[in-house]
């Protein structure tokens, strides 16, 4: 019965429009209500939630990644891919995933890859005879390369859940192979949509033009630089390698680029204060809600229940797989690391698969349902920027959720892919 009180106070909640963080927070005070628990425990469980340095990388990384997509990184970035592929049939396709790879190294927020890129590839794609609905798409599915290609500040999130089992820099390791992986399996699907569908070749760059998209384009490049070269080199932790880049993403795009203006930056900081705000609140609201579980041996009857179904990890990671693809239609990706963390952390460990593998998972299991209908933030986003309705869209996703779950089911039962480069610095 406790545990029903929980869940279902917060399903209840969710179901009547209440945001998922107020909802979690509630859903918590409610069942330390019901078990006898004083509510100042739960108050200190969500004081306690926020309570951590490695957390401030979170608002760093959204600041840079804003100062980068607003300040014409993302121009430069489609400028260079065309450099390499544009010349290709589909080539403004492809131009749209590899520029999505680059900027999703800085920008870490696939809806910040999708205004960004989209705003500037959906209109030349579609002056070029690419179907509407095809460009959002391409721009949507490519983004969800930004949640896995470091820096992801989804990989903070998820090593806050997971209790300081896996470090950071190890998450952001995990994420290169996977991410790189998910855009060639979308680079496949375009390649054979481009041949099917006779679309057009583009012109190739000038020789001459090459040298200066490259130099431009590099400025901004240097951000991963500090950031991976930072962390390996143990010069940076996670967190100061994030403040580094956020200083030097503002002297780039003030003083290099200079297609920012001075007076703009009131209001990036206050959207960025605004996003950072959201998430700390979900954090602190999902480590009482995560408190309360524990109490309620919530993570070891979910251990027991998938150990009776079978003590097969692969059979897991499958179930594992259906369960997180549905429930990332209907709740956004960070309340779900945050809830179901805890709960599956028991049964990975039991089962002896790798935290750091599996965060890569789940990370890209619940980045495919931030584009699936109803509830994908990236999706609203994609369909408002291409001038398309959520209905066009989805009907025409398949062929492309079909890509996903194949890059899916190769991170999952491939682990070398996700653990070959941290296996490297332990």
């Amino acid at each position: 019965m406790d545990v029903l009180v929980l869940l279902g106070s917060f399903a209840l909640l969710c179901a009547l429009g209440v945001p998922v963080a107020y909802a979690l927070g509630l859903g918590a005070l409610i069942a330390a209500s019901w078990v006898d628990i004083p509510l100042e425990a739960v108050m200190l469980k969500i004081s306690d939630g926020t309570d951590d340095f490695a957390l401030l990388a979170i608002p760093f990384f959204v600041l840079a990644g804003g100062i980068m997509a607003e300040g014409g990184m993302a121009a430069r970035l489609i400028n260079l891919a065309k450099v390499f592929v544009g010349f290709i049939r589909g080539g403004l396709a492809l131009v749209n995933i590899l520029a999505s790879t680059l900027f999703g190294c800085i920008s870490g927020s696939s809806v910040a890859d999708t205004a960004s890129i989209g705003s500037v590839m959906i209109p030349q794609m579609v002056k070029a005879g690419y179907p509407r609905v095809f460009a959002t798409n391409v721009t949507i599915c490519g983004s969800v390369q930004a949640l896995l290609i470091p820096p992801s500040h989804n990989a903070v999130i998820y090593a806050l859940a997971a209790g300081g089992t896996v470090s950071v820099a190890h998450l952001f390791l995990a994420g290169v192979f996977p991410g790189l992986l998910f855009g060639l399996c979308l680079i496949g699907l375009v390649l054979l949509a481009a041949r099917k569908r006779n679309f057009p070749r583009e012109i190739p760059v000038e020789l001459k033009q090459v040298p200066r998209i490259v130099i431009d384009a590099l400025w901004g490049l240097v951000t991963i630089v500090i950031i991976m070269g930072g962390i390996l080199s143990g010069v940076f932790t996670p967190t100061e390698s994030a403040a580094v880049a956020c200083v030097y993403a503002f002297l780039v795009t003030l003083f290099v680029y200079r297609d920012y203006k001075w007076r703009d930056l009131p209001h990036l900081i206050h959207r960025v204060v605004k996003t950072v705000a959201m998430v700390m609140m979900l954090i602190g609201f999902s480590v009482a809600f995560g408190y309360m579980m524990a109490i309620m041996q919530i993570p070891a009857k979910v251990t027991q229940f998938f150990l009776a179904l079978s003590d097969n990890k692969y059979v897991f990671l499958l179930l594992v797989n259906i369960l997180l693809l549905l429930l990332g239609t209907f709740m956004d990706l960070a309340p779900m690391l945050l809830i179901c963390t805890p709960i599956f952390m028991p049964v990975i460990l039991k089962l002896g698969i790798d935290p750091v593998h599996f965060g890569m998972i789940m990370i890209l299991n619940l980045g495919i349902g931030l584009i699936t209908p109803p509830v994908g933030p990236t999706l609203f986003v994609g369909c408002a920027i291409g001038k398309v309705t959520m209905e066009q869209v989805s009907k025409e996703l398949w062929p492309f959720y079909g890509a996903m779950c194949l890059a899916l089911l190769l991170v999952t039962y491939v682990p070398a892919i996700s653990l070959w480069l941290p296996g490297l610095t332990k």
